[in-house]
């Protein structure tokens, strides 16, 4: 399949650098308006996702939980004062089904103290499945697949 036949890539590469943009603003809420009512945010070991195994360092099964791990952020960074910056590769579109469309993106964090030192946080992979709302692209499933399970440090921040 060619690439023009596939999704929305103009409308996946706004969605994704909205996604960086809003998180790296602190701006959660509007964060949160780019998921599906229903939806699936999921942070995993890219060695446990190939093992099969299903243990997630963040397991959000709902929209209600992704709340909740928004107000708990609320709380917590109150002690691990940081500044994020996403840095998401190029998507690649999957698949496209009746279900959505399938994309992967690679990404990075760097995070910036109070010192102002900045170092990498963490590498990955974005494995998506979008719906269209409308006119729009929601996320319904994010899976966020890391390099490495040694996250040096509070993992309270959405990636």
């Amino acid at each position: 399949m060619s690439v023009e036949r596939l999704g929305d890539p103009l409308g996946v590469h706004a969605l994704l650098a909205e996604y960086g943009g809003l998180l790296d603003l602190g701006r959660y809420d509007d964060w949160l308006g780019l998921f599906a009512a229903t939806c699936r945010y999921s942070v995993m070991p890219r060695e446990n996702y190939d093992a099969g195994l299903p243990v997630a360092l963040i397991l959000c099964d709902s929209r209600a939980m992704l709340e909740d791990r928004i107000q708990a952020l609320r709380e917590a960074n109150k002690y691990n004062i940081h500044i994020d910056r996403h840095i998401i590769g190029l998507p690649r579109i999957v698949t496209e089904q009746a279900g959505g469309i399938e994309i992967e993106a690679p990404f990075a964090v760097y995070q910036t103290d109070q010192e102002g030192e900045t170092r990498l946080f963490v590498t990955g992979l974005y494995r998506d499945r979008l719906q269209r709302a409308g006119d729009a692209l929601r996320i319904a499933d994010k899976l966020v697949l890391l390099d490495t399970s040694a996250v040096p440090t509070l993992l309270a921040t959405p990636l």
